[in-house]
């Protein structure tokens, strides 16, 4: 199944976050936090401005981003967990090696 949200709202897919803490311990997955970081599957089209003009989106699939705890609403799709939120719930975009993790 294909899946395209629309308007100014994006899929993402959550990051794995650490196995282990810096000390070596090894973090059970019930006490796991979910990670705030994910990578853009698919964007809508954009939002529409007080005069309708289309006006596109600053993120594409592909980015790594960070986004807020609470943000976006779970969903499964093709067996898989994914988050469809707003572009407005997103609060930046990793570049360079660091963004470089492998996804889940």
């Amino acid at each position: 199944m294909k899946f395209r949200p629309l308007h100014d709202r994006v899929v993402v897919r959550r990051l794995e976050g650490e196995e282990k803490t810096k000390g070596g311990i090894i973090i059970p997955d019930t006490a796991k936090e979910k990670p705030q970081e994910g990578e853009i599957i698919a964007v809508g089209s954009g939002a529409r401005d007080e005069s309708g003009k289309l006006v596109p989106l600053d993120v594409k699939a592909g980015d790594r981003i960070l986004f807020g705890k609470w943000s976006g609403t779970e969903v499964k799709i093709d067996g898989e967990d994914l988050l469809i939120m707003k572009e407005s719930d997103i609060m930046g975009v990793l570049e360079g090696t660091a963004a470089r993790r492998k996804a889940a």
